[in-house]
């Protein structure tokens, strides 16, 4: 299993102009094979959008995508160009302790952390999350966690699920207190970043 996870940046206030043009496309696009998740940004970029598609291999998505793509009337993608500023498409494989994901009422707040670590460190990273995740979950369920498997910029990305940002921070701080998380590693990321999202209308992660 791998996942795709597009990043969309739009021109200022052309959010719901976007939901539109989706919509509009998103059931012969379904036809295909199904999203895991649509969410834009609440806090940290503005008017920036996160779309989780997932598939079996690359040549799977290479092959629906070309079908999708194909013939004079496509299925896909939705006519949202003049609305995009860029977008970054980047593909990662699940954590082993990471459970498929599926449609559900989980947040409605979810926050996106992105790390970059040494290539390298990946596997003890892994190792050290799985050895804590159980416990961790207990206070919130983690939604998704991915890394790419070259490295590069973000080659860890992990999803959580909250039912308000004041209870984020109280989850938060309880692990910190029970000394729950973050677990320990041996390596430290050399950046961090975070995201708060709320899900699209027709995310099936809401």
């Amino acid at each position: 299993m791998i996942y795709e996870i597009r990043t969309y940046n739009l021109k200022t206030r052309q959010l719901q102009e976007y939901w539109k043009r989706f919509q509009e496309k998103f059931p012969g696009r379904e036809a295909f094979s199904e999203l895991s998740g649509h969410f834009y940004s609440e806090i940290g970029p503005l008017n920036q959008m996160v779309a989780i598609w997932p598939y079996e291999d690359v040549d799977q998505r290479a092959d629906i995508r070309q079908r999708a793509e194909a013939g004079p009337n496509p299925a896909w993608p939705p006519d949202s160009g003049s609305l995009i500023v860029d977008m970054v498409s980047q593909i990662y494989l699940p954590a082993p302790f990471m459970r498929p994901l599926s449609s559900g009422k989980y947040g409605p707040f979810y926050e996106m952390r992105l790390y970059t670590y040494p290539a390298e460190a990946i596997p003890a990273v892994l190792d050290a999350w799985e050895g804590r995740i159980q416990a961790r979950e207990e206070l919130s369920p983690l939604v998704g966690c991915w890394y790419a498997e070259y490295g590069g910029p973000n080659n860890f990305i992990h999803l959580w699920a909250y039912e308000s940002f004041e209870k984020r921070l109280r989850i938060r701080q309880e692990a910190r207190d029970r000394d729950i998380w973050p677990p320990p590693g041996p390596v430290a990321p050399v950046r961090q970043e975070s995201k708060l999202l709320l899900p699209a209308p027709f995310s099936p992660l809401q």
